[in-house]
This record gives structure tokens, sequence and C-alpha cells, in this order.
């Protein structure tokens, strides 16, 4: 009797602590916890709680009756109008909840940072076996090398067509080897020769599903998205603007700059070719006339020294067999 008061008791909070986050929270991420035990649970818990987050782990069915009562306008001959009509407000993102309500799906409020729930969630990883019957979260691959299994066990590698060779009296596999595939189940054999080799290939933890921000639904890769991913798309956008500004004649701001420069170049140009001038254009002359000179200078006083040695060069050569240096005697 008391269990059942117990259950009925935790039933009842739940009910209200699912209440009170849809009507608090404007986050939510979606979480499959499939194969995550009961410890790994109790841990993230605490560290939700730590980043003011709100882990809510029920059953679906009590989930989806918590919400819709949530959704059902309070009528006047209901028994609780007079304790809802005040607090009801309807809440379009509650139907959004309700379709992904589908296998084992906790979910977790915030409303701060959901990438900092995120690491949470990858700090609280597992290792686990291929389990018979199992899914593959990914692709298994058994690398070559020494297995440490002695010979009369080669049959498990036969069934599993993976060529081996004996090196000092222990089982060698000659090449990688991918023994399961993502999504296959897990059969006997790759079950038993991966426990054999002591390869835990697995790891579980709580993966994202679906990600809620202000009521829109986002698939969970946007959570990797980074300042500088961000960042580097704008720039992106702003220079196919710009271009389209520029190549349609339709200007825009970010056009402005280029369009400036270029008019001005144009000015430049047209103050070198002929007597109209203005203050800009007077500095710039005034730098090209006084640039050259000045290279030129500095020119003329690095060549001297070896204008004056290639003069000594060729008065020496003028003087050749001026005394008979290459008379025979």
């Amino acid at each position: 009797m008391g269990a059942v008061k117990k259950t009925k008791g935790r039933k009842r909070e739940l009910w209200g602590a699912l209440q009170a986050a849809c009507n608090t929270y404007d986050k939510a991420l979606f979480v499959n916890t499939d194969n995550v035990t009961s410890k790994q649970i109790s841990v993230l818990r605490k560290e939700m709680r730590r980043i003011n987050a709100l882990m809510i782990c029920g059953k679906n069915t009590m989930m989806k009756a918590s919400i819709n009562a949530m959704m059902i306008e309070p009528k006047e001959e209901d028994d609780d109008y007079e304790e809802r009509k005040e607090s009801y407000q309807p809440l379009p993102h509650l139907e959004k909840i309700l379709t992904q309500l589908k296998g084992n799906t906790s979910i977790i409020f915030a409303k701060g940072d959901l990438l900092e729930v995120k690491d949470v969630l990858d700090s609280q990883v597992r290792e686990a076996p291929a389990r018979v019957g199992s899914i593959a979260p990914k692709d298994v691959v058994i690398k070559a090398g020494p297995t440490g299994i002695d010979p009369a066990q080669t049959s498990f590698f036969q069934k599993l067509n993976i060529a081996t060779k004996i090196v000092k009296a222990k089982i060698e596999i000659i090449n990688d080897f991918q023994i399961i595939n993502a999504g296959d189940k897990v059969t006997p054999g790759q079950s038993a020769l991966l426990d054999k080799l002591k390869i835990r290939p697995f790891e579980f933890k709580m993966t994202v599903k679906r990600v809620m921000m202000d009521g829109n639904l986002f698939e969970p890769q946007c959570l990797s998205i980074t300042t500088e991913d961000v960042l580097a798309a704008f720039s992106r956008g702003a220079g196919a603007l710009t271009a389209c500004s520029l190549g349609s004649g339709y200007i825009t701001s970010a056009a402005a700059p280029h369009l400036i420069t270029h008019s001005f170049k144009n000015l430049a140009a047209v103050a070198f070719a002929t007597d109209y001038s203005f203050p800009e254009a007077d500095r710039l002359k005034a730098a090209a006339a006084a640039g050259p000179a000045t290279v030129a200078v500095a020119a003329v006083k690095e060549d001297k020294p070896a204008a004056k040695e290639a003069s000594v060069e060729k008065s020496e050569e003028g003087c050749g067999n001026f005394f008979g240096d290459d008379d025979d005697y």
C-alpha cells in the first residue's frame, strides 16, 4: 500500500513539474535515453541543477496527459475552474512537445546556453559490449595485429571470414576487418568474438533528438554551430550582396564604400590628366611628384660607387698592351 501511495505521489509530482516547466522555460532538448543507466541519470540530474536546467524523465503516456490537460481551456462546469482560470494561457508550442514524445524520450528544459547542457550530456558516457540482438549505433572495426588468443579458437574467425595467421602460438589478424555495420543487429558470433578480444565497441549516453527554442523545433546539428561559423556565413552573405549590388546597379549600403572608392579614383585620374584639381588630388600630385624623384636620387647615390668601379675597370682595359705586357721575349 505504501508503494502505491509513493508511486501516485511521484506521478503527481512529475505532473506538476512538467506543467510548471512548460510555462517557465523557453528552451528544451528532447533526448533519447536508450541504454542509459539509472546512475547516469542521477548524475545528470545533479549537473543539470547546477546549470539551472531541469530534466523530466517519465512515461510518455503520463507526460502527454499532463500536457493535454494544460491545453484544455477551463470551463465553468469544471471542478478546477477557479484554480485554472487565472493561470490558463494558450501555448502553441505544447503541440510540438507532444509530437516529440516517442520511444524512450526525456525532456531537458533550460534558460541558458544549450551548448552547456550538451556538454554535460557528453560528459556522461559509458562503454558497453556488443550484446546479441542489439542495434549497432556505429561501425565496428577490428584492427590487424596479435589477438592473444590460442590457435584452438580459430573457428570464431573462420565463421566471420576474418583472415588470420599463427604467430608464436597465437592468432594474429592479417588485415583490418569491419565486423559490424552501423544499424545492423549484432549476431551471436560477432558478440562472442568481440567479447573474447575484450573489445567494448559501443558508448551509451543521452543523445539529443531535437532542439526547441522559442517554440520552434530544430535538428540537433544546430548545437554544433559556433560564433566563428556565424561570422563566416555572415561574411559570405555580405560579399554576395555586395557583388549583386555592383553587378546589377541597384545600390545598397554594402556596395556604397566600393562605389565611393571607384568614383574617387576616376576623379583623381581626371585631375592628373587636366588642370582641374581639388585638395585630395593636390596631395596625391605632391606625393607622386616627390616619390619618383626621391627614389631616383637614392638610386643614383647607390649606383655611383658601382659606376666608379666600372670606369676604373674600363680604363684599365684601355691600357692593355700599352707597355707591351703581352710581347714575347
